[in-house]
């Protein structure tokens, strides 16, 4: 979703100002990286990878694509329908292009978001058609806003007509990055502000208009990533639809992650996340990092992980990131874009843990060095790639952490969107992904001493021991960052308390309808008193206790004064009181006037 050169939509405009921000996690602004190297604010980079691919026929089709450093825009390529080109950017974005009304635009494919957004260099295609409604797409770093238009659409050899996109005049504020002019959204449908906003077919996402042709036995895709600067590389990255790479075939033999099982509010907050398994995370020590799941529904013990293909550098729990590099010497927190730095030489083996098997992630991928930053000193220092997420990623409670370029070149990825796939007759199961670990521990490290070591395993010497558990340190928590966190948690939980303060209303308004009707029956009470009296005035008051004798008062205007007792005290000088028939109402006896019932 988000990347060193790009960023995705995410949610929620209604919500109140401090989260106005429509991103697709609400993001604040975390440190940022340029495509030019430049640093800015924000802890994730968003440049895909994705070859995205997809077949005319009945045939499945696979996109091989080669990892190229360059910032050129891709040449077009009609010769092979099959394929769809990608140029891996330096590890940060992987581009592919797309024709839209004849006219070849270079984009990331992002797994994070479901929609399509383009500028073009020159002019825009003639049969481009202009719906008349405009839209805003913002991000955790800038926006990208215009109307939405559409024109036909071919990529990897499918052609799709009137496709909905959204025409972009100026994106400088989205990126400054050369290297493509949009992004292609492979999320699920529902997350489409293009779909909500047309409301048509031509608004659905593009594999959603594609999977719709009905020319697929299963509505999936699988991707291989490659890794720059590797010296023991063999793998050419491949994206393929409807069937696995050659040589991968037992991916649809691994565990199914249902991706829907985890905590959401609202529907377009969906995405490709899975449960991690008990005691997910082993780190650089070997031990357990033992980290509580956020997600108010998460069983013990699992975090909810996001696998979005549009994040250059993965995104942890802050207690996590620091567990994997606050113990190395030499480490330092970078305040200002949320990262450590550690040195290039460090070897860091972090594993992850999914569907009952361990994904070890290559240190070549947790200690990134292409983007040739420096310390202080002006010494070259390597970021660790799995970054502090910030509160206003996971601002909801939905998610723990995002397995970004960093987690996912270590494995192979199938998403099947089963009923994801709307208006399609094929494959509506439940939407899952299935992965496949790919990094060998042993050859991995053999990777690292060749490429960072210049052959010469220096991994055990002092300088690269991990610090004892004690002198771990920790990152700062801005204040900024505290405030979030509280806002956190009130979001997190206002489900319940929205409950509660329904049921508090609900139990207010039950008291106060007890209260009147209370009053109306006291009220009739005493209405019913005094006309029972007015109807029995020659039932004689109780006799008074202990004998003492009592004064007929049976009729008003009845002559002589009545006997005053207490009840129980003769002559006491107070009027006795007593209960007509047993009717529950006393009595007070006067002379002259009918006996009359009293509270």
């Amino acid at each position: 979703m988000y990347t060193i050169g790009a960023k995705r939509r995410w949610w929620w405009s209604f919500l109140p100002s401090f989260i106005a921000t429509r991103d697709n996690i609400l993001s604040p602004s975390p440190p940022h990286l340029r495509s030019d190297l430049e640093m800015r604010s924000l802890p994730s980079s968003l440049t895909l990878f994705l070859a995205a691919t997809l077949f005319e026929a009945a045939q499945a089709v696979s996109v091989p694509f080669e990892v190229h450093t360059t910032n050129k825009p891709l040449p077009h390529h009609n010769a092979r329908r099959s394929a769809a080109p990608i140029s891996n950017n330096g590890n940060a974005a992987y581009i592919s292009n797309i024709t839209l009304g004849g006219v070849t635009v270079p984009v990331i494919l992002d797994t994070g978001s479901s929609d399509l957004w383009v500028t073009f260099q020159g002019s825009p295609p003639a049969a481009s058609k202009d719906t008349g409604k405009s839209l805003a797409l913002n991000y955790a770093v800038g926006s990208a806003s215009g109307n939405i238009h559409t024109v036909e659409l071919q990529f990897a050899g499918f052609t799709v007509p009137d496709q909905a996109f959204l025409q972009v005049a100026n994106s400088s504020s989205f990126s400054t990055d050369s290297a493509y002019d949009g992004l292609v959204g492979l999320g699920p449908n529902e997350g489409s502000s293009i779909q909500s906003k047309l409301g048509s077919p031509q608004g659905d996402m593009v594999l959603n208009r594609m999977f719709q042709q009905n020319n697929l036995s299963s509505n999936f895709i699988t991707f291989l990533l490659s890794r720059t600067n590797d010296p023991a590389a063999k793998l050419t990255g491949q994206f393929t639809i409807g069937e696995a790479v050659a040589g991968f075939e037992n991916i649809t033999s691994q565990t199914k992650l249902n991706v829907e099982t985890v905590h959401r509010l609202l529907n377009d907050q969906q995405h490709w996340q899975a449960l991690t398994d008990v005691n997910s995370v082993t780190g650089p020590d070997g031990n357990v990092i033992n980290i509580g799941s956020i997600v108010p529904k998460a069983p013990d013990g699992q975090l909810v992980a996001v696998f979005d293909s549009g994040f250059t550098f993965s995104q942890v729990p802050r207690k996590m990131s620091d567990a994997i590099y606050g113990r190395v010497q030499g480490a330092v927190y970078d305040t200002k874009n949320e990262w450590w730095t550690v040195p290039c030489g460090q070897e860091i083996n972090v594993t992850f843990h999914f569907g009952g098997v361990a994904f070890p992630v290559h240190p070549l991928d947790a200690v990134d060095d292409n983007f040739k930053i420096k310390d202080a000193s002006g010494n070259p220092v390597c970021i660790g790639a799995f970054q502090p997420i910030t509160s206003a990623f996971s601002l909801f409670g939905n998610f723990d952490m995002i397995m970004g370029m960093t987690f996912l070149r270590n494995a192979y990825t199938l998403l099947d969107y089963g009923r994801w796939a709307t208006g399609s007759s094929v494959d509506q199961g439940d939407p899952f992904l299935q992965l496949l670990p790919l990094t060998s521990r042993d050859a991995a490290h053999a990777d690292f001493v060749n490429a960072r070591l210049k052959g010469v395993d220096t991994t055990g010497s002092a300088q690269y021991q991990l610090l004892p558990a004690s002198q771990q340190q920790s990152s700062p928590v801005s204040a900024e960052e505290k405030k979030k966190l509280y806002e956190e948690k009130v979001l997190s939980h206002w489900p319940a308390i929205l409950v509660g303060c329904l049921i508090a209303v609900g139990l207010l308004v039950v008291l106060i309808i007890w209260k009147c009707c209370c009053r109306k029956r006291k009220g009739k009470g005493t209405n019913d008193a005094a006309l029972l009296s007015q109807k029995n005035q020659t039932y004689l008051p109780l006799q008074a206790q202990g004998g003492a004798s009592m004064t007929n008062v049976g009729y008003a205007g009845s002559p002589g004064y009545p006997q005053q007792e207490y009840a129980g005290a003769a002559g006491s000088g107070y009027p006795q009181q007593g209960y007509v028939g047993g009717s529950g109402y006393p009595q007070q006896q006067h002379q002259g006037y009918p006996q009359q019932g009293h509270y």
